[in-house]
């Protein structure tokens, strides 16, 4: 389900570090981190994203989560941005 909303999304960023700034700046709608994705990695995002009171959905896998941003690579965070 939750690859299916980032695969049609319009407007999406993928990576922690972009994610975080994204965040921070406000326009963030939707925060989908992948399970599989190292902690140390994605504690800070997650943590923003709940000082933002931005919903997190998680999903189970790196590498479908990059397919359905249309990348070659796994992504640990993907934002849906407004």
């Amino acid at each position: 389900m939750s690859y299916e909303k980032v695969s049609q999304a319009r407007n999406i960023i993928v990576g922690t570090k972009q994610a975080v700034k994204a965040l921070k700046s406000g326009i963030v709608m939707e925060l989908v981190i992948a399970d599989d994705a190292d902690p140390n990695v994605t504690a800070k995002v997650i943590d923003v994203a709940k000082e933002m009171n931005v919903p997190i959905t998680r999903v189970d896998s790196m590498k479908k989560l990059g397919k359905a941003c249309g990348i070659e690579v796994g992504a640990a965070t993907v934002a849906i941005i407004r």
